[in-house]
Formats: structure tokens, sequence, C-alpha cells
């Protein structure tokens, strides 16, 4: 369920950060006293949008930064049942300057993205609706946690931003908020001039997950496959002497388990996991490392585990103020990667916890529904326009990808990358086709 390394299946918002991009088109917004004077006016001008809140004022890198706070409906179909506010920030370059707009899938994160520095762009950053201090108060209502209902909130963020800024727009996010501007593209595809999404998860048949089997069986060299599938299993045969390590560090970081229910089984949730984590945040120049699963001490086995890979997943993890609101997505549409793990069939005791209610408090469990995964697969395969996606090699999320149309759209792999692939990281040639399509897109020379 993957939501620690990066944490990941809370995949990673936090992936396609700066990198500074051959080419960086900061030459797009204006200098001198023409930039000074739509500076003076800016606060002036989100100050009119109606619903929205200037919560500060900043400086980064020069140029005004605002974190700020929309008005949105908890649900678009029925907006007069109430509302919340969500939060985003503005960092402003200039009017005349692209925008990119960028969802992180999670709570607030505003760090520059790539296409941002490449571009010279504004850069808007939203927090996804439930999460952090994009919540409604009191009780809430998870059914209204839905892709529908966050990209009708961006829908209204982006049409209330157009009153200030009218060149191009693109979207963008890593992981699950590429996932994110994926559907946001796909409801209102009118919003953006074009999206670049990272590492985007595309779980559109829940039932079949046999390309990730087919991801472990073929990333890498056998030889490091062979180790790490021993190191696991022998983690699961010595279960008995190594959960004392295991529980030693749960109660030095005091965290508890009263959602996976018992240290044993959260140890066996952490335990599957840990391949996983080793490829999406780890590299192949790591597998000298690995250890000899017979030779090692179940220490050795256990502290090697924590640095590659083995996360602990705990009630601090499962709750709303947590990864909880994620899990809900999941078990809910987002789907998640079923493994066989035909390699320790036998050393298993929970064999249906592998799963995000798993990690759920009972008022927040559901049941998937699959329609709204292959709606938007086979719309980004069939309809969607200037869309590309940027995959990692080793990236297990990678595995199962979005396959744009042929309309001016695109698909990448960056070799021997992990869940942290960037146009950057591409193959030479093709780094300068993307940055060329980016550019193109944005109206940017």
């Amino acid at each position: 369920m993957r939501t620690k390394v990066l944490p990941a299946l809370f995949c990673a918002g936090l992936i396609a950060t700066t990198s500074v991009l051959a080419g960086s088109a900061a030459s797009a917004a204006p200098s001198g006293s023409s930039a000074v004077a739509q500076d003076a006016t800016i606060r002036e001008q989100l100050e009119k949008i109606p619903g929205l809140r200037i919560v500060s004022e900043t400086q980064k890198e020069g140029r005004p930064f605002f974190t700020l706070m929309l008005r949105q409906p908890i649900d678009h179909a029925k907006p007069w049942r109430g509302s919340f506010e969500q939060q985003f920030t503005l960092w402003h370059k200039a009017e005349t300057a692209p925008v990119v707009h960028y969802t992180g899938g999670y709570t607030l994160s505003s760090g520059t993205r790539e296409i941002t520095t490449l571009l010279g762009a504004n850069q808007i950053s939203v927090e996804h609706r439930f999460f952090g201090k994009s919540v409604p108060a009191g009780k809430t209502d998870w059914s209204k946690l839905t892709i529908q209902q966050e990209a009708a909130d961006e829908h209204n963020i982006v049409q209330a931003m157009k009153r200030i800024y009218k060149a191009k727009w693109l979207g963008t996010g890593a992981s699950k908020g590429g996932m994110t501007q994926t559907y946001h593209e796909r409801f209102y595809p009118q919003d953006l001039d074009a999206v670049v999404a990272y590492v985007a998860p595309n779980d559109a048949d829940n039932r079949d997950d046999r390309v990730y089997d087919t991801f472990f069986a073929t990333v890498g060299t056998p030889e490091c496959r062979t180790a790490l599938d021993a190191v696991q299993r022998e983690m699961l045969v010595r279960r008995k002497t190594i959960l004392p390590l295991f529980e030693a560090t749960s109660k030095e970081q005091g965290l508890t388990f009263q959602q996976l229910g018992s240290t044993d089984r959260a140890y066996e949730f952490s335990v599957l996991d840990q391949v996983w984590n080793f490829w999406q945040s780890g590299s192949y120049t790591n597998c000298p490392t690995v250890p000899d699963a017979k030779k090692a001490t179940d220490k050795e086995l256990y502290d090697w585990s924590l640095g590659h890979g083995l996360s602990i997943y705990s009630d601090a993890d499962a709750g709303p103020e947590g990864s909880g609101p994620y899990y809900r997505q999941a078990a809910a549409q987002l789907g998640w990667a079923d493994l066989k793990f035909k390699h320790l069939r036998d050393v298993r005791n929970y064999p249906d916890i592998y799963q995000p209610n798993s990690l759920l408090p009972a008022d927040m469990r559901t049941r998937y529904s699959g329609w709204d995964a292959k709606d938007v697969d086979r719309w980004v395969n069939k309809k969607g326009q200037r869309m590309m996606f940027v995959y990692g090699q080793n990236d297990p999320w990678s595995a199962e990808r979005y396959r744009p149309s042929k309309r001016d759209s695109h698909l990448y792999v960056a070799p021997n990358s992990n869940h942290g692939a960037l146009i950057s990281k591409l193959v030479p040639e093709q780094r300068a086709e993307a940055e060329a399509t980016v550019k193109r897109w944005a109206g940017v020379k």
C-alpha cells in the first residue's frame, strides 16, 4: 500500500521537484518598470476574486508568493449543502507569463516544478480536498472524496485565476499528483492547454495486476532480484526473532497498530512492501548492498531492511490526518497493486491483509468501483490531447501506465530511473524533444 517511503502509494506528489533544465525561459517574464507595475496590482486583483482569501504574502526568489484559500462546495452537485476552504499557493512572475498548475495529490507542496523552471512560469500549487488544511468543519463525508469532486475544485481554481492570467496554462503533477492532473484534464479538458504528468499510475483494471508481478520478475538483474526475494522471505521465516526488533523500533517511535490489528500484522504488512519500496525510491546501484539472507544475523537483516524499503505502517498513517484520505481513495476509485508474492505463500500468516482497507478506521472503509479508472484510461487513450507522460524504468508504479493518444501526446521512460523520473533524466534526444514540446505548448520560444 506504500505510503511510507516517499511516501509512495502515498505515491508521491513529492517527486518531480526543481530541476534546472537547459534553455530556461525566465525571459518569458517581463522585466523593468512594467513588471513592477504588474506586481503592485496583483494583490489588488486577487482581492477581487469572489470566495478567495489571502492568507499570507511573502517573497520567493524575489517574486511575490501568496498562500490562498478558495471557498469550495463540499458537494459540487449540491452546493447548498455546505462548503470548505481549499488551500493553494501562487508564485507570481508576470501576468503575461505561462501558468503551471500543479497538483500534488496530498497536502500542500509548493516546491518549484521542473516545467516551471523550463518555462519561467507562474506556478499555482493546489492542496487536494480533504487533506491538510483543505477539510470541512465537523464530521467528514468521505463519500465526497472523489476524483470528480477534486476535478471540480481545480476547475474552480483555474477559472478564478484566469481572471488574472491570460497566457497558456499547463497542468503538472507527479505520482498521485499526476493522476489528479489527468483526472482534471479528463473532466475539464478546456481548462488547460496541456498536461505533463510524471510517474502517474493507471490501475485501469484493479482485478488484473499481472503487470506488477512481471515487473518484479524482470527489473534489475537476476542476481539482485534473487537476493531481494531471499531477504524478504527470511524476514518472515525469522518472524519470531526479528519481530522483537520491530516492536522495539515501534515503541521507540510511539507507534500503535489498532487499525492493522496487531504488531505481528503490521510487521507482515511492512515486509510485504519492502521490495516495492527498494525499487520505488532506491536504485539498482544499491543491489551490491543486499545482504546474504542465510548468513546475515537477525539484526543485520533488520537494520539493512530499515534502510532499504522496510517502512512501518501505524495508526498515525491510517487516520484522517495522515495517509487515511489516500487509502480511502485507493479503496474507492484509484485501485491498488495486489501482488501474488509466490515466494512468500508458505510464510504469510495474513493472506488478505495487503489492501488499503486494512489500514483504515472502520468509518473510512469502502467498496471499490472500477468504472472511473476505466473511463479515464479510455479517454486518455482515445481523446486526450497535448498530454505528456514521463515514467521511470525501475519504478514499480510506472509498470501500469497511461497510453496517450496520437493527438499531439507523448510517453517517455527515463532509463534506470525510479519514482523520481524527470524530463531531465531522459536520454538527450528525448529530453530535447520533450522540452521543445512543452515550450511549444506554452507558447514560449
